[in-house]
Protein backbone atom coordinates (compact mmCIF):
# COMPACT_ATOMS: atom_id res chain seq x y z
CA UNK A 1 0.00 0.00 0.00
CA UNK A 2 1.67 3.79 -1.12
CA UNK A 3 1.41 6.92 1.02
CA UNK A 4 0.21 9.46 -0.94
CA UNK A 5 0.96 13.41 0.46
CA UNK A 6 -1.44 15.86 0.34
CA UNK A 7 1.22 18.27 0.44
CA UNK A 8 3.99 18.28 -1.67
CA UNK A 9 6.72 19.97 -3.67
CA UNK A 10 6.37 20.01 -7.51
CA UNK A 11 9.31 18.34 -9.21
CA UNK A 12 12.30 20.88 -9.55
CA UNK A 13 10.79 21.93 -5.61
CA UNK A 14 10.16 25.17 -6.79
CA UNK A 15 6.44 24.77 -5.68
CA UNK A 16 4.53 23.70 -3.14
CA UNK A 17 1.06 21.76 -3.48
CA UNK A 18 -1.87 21.33 -1.18
CA UNK A 19 -4.14 18.94 -2.61
CA UNK A 20 -7.64 18.58 -2.02
CA UNK A 21 -7.81 17.51 1.32
CA UNK A 22 -4.39 18.85 2.19
CA UNK A 23 -4.20 22.13 5.06
CA UNK A 24 -1.29 24.34 5.81
CA UNK A 25 -1.37 24.96 9.57
CA UNK A 26 0.62 27.65 10.79
CA UNK A 27 1.22 27.34 14.78
CA UNK A 28 1.99 29.30 17.17
CA UNK A 29 4.92 31.65 16.51
CA UNK A 30 4.83 30.97 12.88
CA UNK A 31 4.18 33.31 10.24
CA UNK A 32 4.20 34.04 6.80
CA UNK A 33 6.44 36.31 5.01
CA UNK A 34 7.39 37.53 2.00
CA UNK A 35 11.51 36.83 1.23
CA UNK A 36 11.35 36.79 5.17
CA UNK A 37 9.43 40.55 5.85
CA UNK A 38 6.26 39.75 7.76
CA UNK A 39 3.91 42.16 6.88
CA UNK A 40 3.28 45.24 9.23
CA UNK A 41 0.76 45.51 11.70
CA UNK A 42 -2.34 47.46 10.79
CA UNK A 43 -4.12 48.75 13.72
CA UNK A 44 -7.86 48.10 14.95
CA UNK A 45 -10.17 50.21 12.80
CA UNK A 46 -12.38 52.88 15.50
CA UNK A 47 -15.63 54.06 14.01
CA UNK A 48 -16.75 57.75 15.90
CA UNK A 49 -19.94 58.77 13.98
CA UNK A 50 -22.35 59.55 16.64
CA UNK A 51 -25.83 59.49 15.28
CA UNK A 52 -27.97 60.34 18.41
CA UNK A 53 -30.94 61.88 17.28
CA UNK A 54 -30.76 61.43 14.08
CA UNK A 55 -33.98 59.25 12.55
CA UNK A 56 -35.32 59.00 9.40
CA UNK A 57 -37.44 62.23 9.45
CA UNK A 58 -34.29 64.28 10.19
CA UNK A 59 -31.20 65.70 8.43
CA UNK A 60 -28.20 64.89 9.99
CA UNK A 61 -25.99 67.33 11.02
CA UNK A 62 -22.90 68.39 8.79
CA UNK A 63 -20.62 67.67 11.08
CA UNK A 64 -22.14 64.19 11.42
CA UNK A 65 -22.02 63.82 7.92
CA UNK A 66 -18.54 64.84 8.20
CA UNK A 67 -17.67 62.33 10.70
CA UNK A 68 -19.42 60.04 8.33
CA UNK A 69 -17.02 60.65 5.59
CA UNK A 70 -14.05 60.30 7.88
CA UNK A 71 -14.38 57.37 9.12
CA UNK A 72 -15.47 55.78 5.23
CA UNK A 73 -11.82 56.92 4.86
CA UNK A 74 -10.51 54.91 7.67
CA UNK A 75 -12.22 51.65 6.52
CA UNK A 76 -10.83 52.74 3.05
CA UNK A 77 -7.19 53.20 4.39
CA UNK A 78 -7.49 49.74 6.58
CA UNK A 79 -8.95 47.72 3.65
CA UNK A 80 -6.40 48.75 1.21
CA UNK A 81 -3.52 48.33 3.65
CA UNK A 82 -4.76 45.00 4.23
CA UNK A 83 -5.11 43.78 0.40
CA UNK A 84 -1.31 45.64 0.18
CA UNK A 85 -0.40 42.68 2.78
CA UNK A 86 -2.32 39.97 1.07
CA UNK A 87 -0.47 40.86 -1.88
CA UNK A 88 2.72 40.88 -0.15
CA UNK A 89 3.06 37.90 0.59
CA UNK A 90 1.59 36.29 -2.97
CA UNK A 91 -1.99 35.58 -1.00
CA UNK A 92 -3.48 37.92 -3.88
CA UNK A 93 -2.56 39.10 -7.13
CA UNK A 94 -1.45 42.56 -7.66
CA UNK A 95 -3.46 45.05 -9.22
Amino acid sequence: MGYNSKIYNKQGGDEVVVASGGEINIESGGKITDDGTQASHIADLSITTDLTGVDTDTDMTAAQAGQIEADLAAIETKLNAILAALEGVGILATS
